[in-house]
């Protein structure tokens, strides 16, 4: 029995010794190295950003120009060409015709309106027997010319009765009979000069007023070229704000002429424009102030007031010496409706017939005058530059009969 418990006290002994054994060696056993550590990462300069994504930018440590090393030395000055200095292209000043004859030049551009009303007359008068058809037909060359009823029912009454007591007729005669008769109809006793001579100031102030379409910029810009070839210096006011072109098409006639023109921005106060182109020409001593005004319909109520603010502002510095109504003269009966309107809101002093060459009928020149009383001063007789001019009865009747 004692025998079997030493047994069992050995064998226990035995089995502690080898686990001891057994976790030594586990203890001596070397461990796995630890994990790397991740590496610093510098972050790059923050990028700018915009609108939700904006961030502050981080403060960063930044080298002055001192402080970078360029290669090659130091920099070397680079001096830059200077700009390419571009010069407006001067403007020849034109030297306009001279005003004096310059109907008489342009007769040839009466032809169509002598063909209509002249040469048609002539032709009716030299029949053998002027019969009551006859006169008739005379009435109806006279109201299709636009001279108009009242005026056509004088010049036949005038010429009845000189026939009648002339007898035979000749050529020459008759030319003679219808002559003196136009000539009476047109009046040569009116004043038909241009006012721009006032003679207790200057400038001269003229106003140039129309409808759309009648010629009337271009009719400003030609009639500053007749000032001028009469020795008179001249600023232009763009008072027709508007139209877009307008004042460029002005500004261009001024500078053929060498003559100044004020304007201001499209769509502008008219009357502000009107008010300083007085202004100016005041300063600059000039003799006289033509104004431009917008190209109204005469149906639009509001834009012809608009034209009566024109009148009254200008006159706030001098009274005006012109207002010259622009016709268009193939328009023929429907312009004497435009000018009554427009004979309303200002005083018209004269009228100025553009497009008279032509389709044009000279009677037109009888009737507006009849119309409006007041004389016609200028018409226009071609698209060149120098085919305004003043009006002259003799001459203009003669291109109308022929020779």
């Amino acid at each position: 029995m004692e025998t079997v418990i030493l047994a069992v006290v050995i064998a226990v002994v035995v089995l502690v010794a080898i686990g001891g054994l057994i976790v030594g060696s586990r203890r001596r056993k070397p461990l796995p190295p630890p994990p790397p550590k991740a590496p610093d990462i510098t972050a790059p300069p923050a990028e700018p950003h915009v609108g939700e994504e904006a961030e502050t930018p981080r403060d960063e440590a930044r080298r002055t120009i001192e402080e970078v090393d360029l290669p090659g030395g130091p920099p070397v000055a680079v001096e830059e060409p200077p700009a390419p200095v571009i010069e407006a292209p001067e403007i020849e000043i034109e030297i306009p015709e001279p005003t004096a004859g310059r109907l008489v030049r342009l007769r040839s551009r009466l032809s169509r309106s002598q063909n209509v009303l002249g040469k048609g007359l002539l032709t009716l008068l030299s029949r053998e027997h002027l019969d009551d058809e006859t006169w008739e037909e005379i009435e109806d060359t006279l109201i299709t010319a636009d001279v108009g009823v009242q005026p056509t029912q004088e010049l036949v009454e005038g010429l009845r009765e000189r026939v009648k007591v002339l007898g035979t007729r000749t050529p020459e005669e008759l030319r003679g009979l219808l002559r003196a008769e136009l000539l009476k109809l047109v009046g040569t006793d009116v004043d038909r000069i241009v006012k721009t001579e006032p003679a207790d100031r200057k400038p001269g102030i003229v106003m140039v007023v129309g409808v759309n379409g009648t010629g009337k910029t271009t009719t400003t810009g030609k009639l500053a070229r007749v000032l001028v070839a009469d020795g008179r210096s001249v600023v232009l006011g763009a008072a027709d704000t508007f139209r877009a072109a307008a004042a460029d098409q002005l500004q261009t006639w001024g500078e053929r002429v060498g003559a100044y023109t004020v304007r201001g921005p499209e769509g502008g106060d008219p009357a502000s424009v009107a008010f300083d182109a007085v202004k100016e020409g005041k300063e600059m001593g000039v003799d006289v102030v033509l104004i431009d005004t917008a190209g109204r319909l005469h149906t639009k109520t509001g834009l012809m007031d608009e034209l009566g603010k024109v009148k009254r502002v200008v006159e706030k510095h001098a009274p005006l010496d012109e207002v010259l109504l622009v016709l268009d003269a193939t328009t023929g009966q429907n312009g004497l409706v435009q000018a009554r309107v427009f004979a309303e809101v200002v005083d018209i002093t004269g009228i100025v017939l553009t497009k008279l060459d032509g389709t044009a009928k000279g009677g037109i020149v009888v009737a507006v005058q009849r119309e409006l009383g007041v004389p016609v001063k200028l018409i226009g007789l071609g698209e060149g530059a120098d085919d305004l001019a003043p009006f002259e009865p003799e001459a203009f009747v003669d291109a109308l009969i022929g020779d």
